[in-house]
């Protein structure tokens, strides 16, 4: 037994804490920005630059951090990490101006690349169990931004927005000494795949990308927009923002639990029904079952976070690098997650959301067929 099984679960279990410390400044940043844009010296315009500039940078960094990663190791990457997302949390409360918050929303970029490199690296160790193990590390990761949704909401109105920034920033701190409890020793090194560098996508890639182009698209921008034509604005973001706070419920409960039925069953075969199901979800908001369509979709999505990971894992042998093929997954999912909003708000002066919803659920359908027969082709 190497050293890197033998403290596997260790691994898996401070790496993920160490994402969900990191994620407090994050979540809370996307309910606080858009109301109070004013204490960090900025404009309306400028939130939507701030929350999606992260996202872009990921776009091009995963290929590279994952190279780096293998130059550094692991550990190391987790350390640099840590310091970096409580430097930038500290800097979302001591911000003023679009320089300093544009710096520390790269900086968040950068670092959430890393941490979700690192935390599925050691997650994907033992092949066999990857789902679980995933599942297991995912969950954790959700704990931080459930807190900082809900408390760190309420300590807003009671202390301000700056001062919970350095509050959070100072509770990210701590991410530090879990790094460096990381074990020096991982797994020998393996064959480093090609698929680092950014390149074609892979059918799973497209379903990634469908998948952050219409829950971090179409549904994230158009759900309150939805609830607010039959009911009051204010009660319309009250559900809107507890749907979208269920995709951090959702990932919590069904990563592990679908992680542990792909080891049990294949991961490609329960991706397929997840793909599937998440599909019917989006059809549901589409003809105006709105929450039962979004709860379904939103638990689906969470099943995903798992079972894409695992599908990859079990797809390679034991003496291949996944580390590439998982960044170019990454990258395609933000990709779409980038283009969702964008896209999103400007179809929706000519295209209703439930119509948007249905064209997500068409292009899924198309993906996963697509998926089927080129993994058939494969299979000749």
């Amino acid at each position: 037994m190497t050293k890197a099984t033998g403290t596997g679960w260790h691994a898996i279990i401070a790496s993920s804490s160490i994402m969900s410390l990191a994620l407090l400044g994050d979540a809370l940043l996307y309910a606080v920005l858009p109301a109070y844009a004013e204490h960090f010296g900025l404009t309306i315009a400028w939130v939507g630059i701030m929350l999606s500039a992260n996202r872009i940078v990921r776009v091009f960094a995963y290929g590279v951090i994952a190279r780096l990663t293998h130059a550094m190791g692991v550990r190391n990457m987790c350390i640099a990490a840590a310091v970096v997302a409580t430097l930038s949390t500290a800097m979302y409360g001591i911000g003023q101006g679009p320089a300093t918050m544009l710096a520390a929303r790269i900086l968040w970029g950068l670092t959430y690349a890393t941490l979700v490199l690192v935390t599925l690296s050691y997650a994907i160790e033992s092949r066999e169990s990857a789902g679980t193990r995933v599942g297991v590390g995912q969950a954790i990761q959700r704990v931080g931004p459930i807190l900082a949704l809900v408390f760190g909401a309420w300590m807003v109105g009671e202390v301000g927005p700056n001062t919970v920034f350095l509050i959070l920033g100072g509770l990210t701190l701590f991410a530090i000494p879990v790094a460096f409890s990381l074990p020096k020793v991982t797994k020998p090194k393996t064959s480093q795949a090609k698929s680092a560098r950014f390149g074609r996508p892979t059918p799973i890639d497209l379903l990634f990308f469908l998948q952050g182009y219409g829950v971090d698209g179409v549904f994230a921008v158009s759900i309150t927009l939805i609830f607010a034509r039959e009911a009051p604005l204010a009660e319309a973001v009250l559900s809107g923002g507890a749907l979208l706070a269920m995709r951090h419920f959702a990932e919590a409960i069904a990563a592990p639990l679908f992680g542990w039925i792909a080891d049990k069953f294949g991961a490609r075969r329960v991706f397929v029904i997840a793909a599937i199901f998440t599909m019917l979800g989006f059809i549901g908001v589409a003809i105006g079952f709105t929450v039962t369509g979004a709860l379904v979709m939103l638990l689906f999505r969470g099943a995903l976070a798992s079972l894409g990971p695992a599908v990859i894992a079990q797809s390679m042998r034991t003496d291949q690098d996944a580390l590439g093929a998982l960044a170019r997954m990454q990258t395609w999912r933000d990709i779409g997650a980038s283009a969702g909003p964008l896209v999103t708000g400007f179809l929706l002066s000519v295209l209703s959301a439930e119509i948007q919803h249905g064209l997500v659920a068409i292009g899924i359908a198309v993906g996963v067929v697509y998926w089927m027969v080129s993994d058939s082709h494969q299979a000749r």
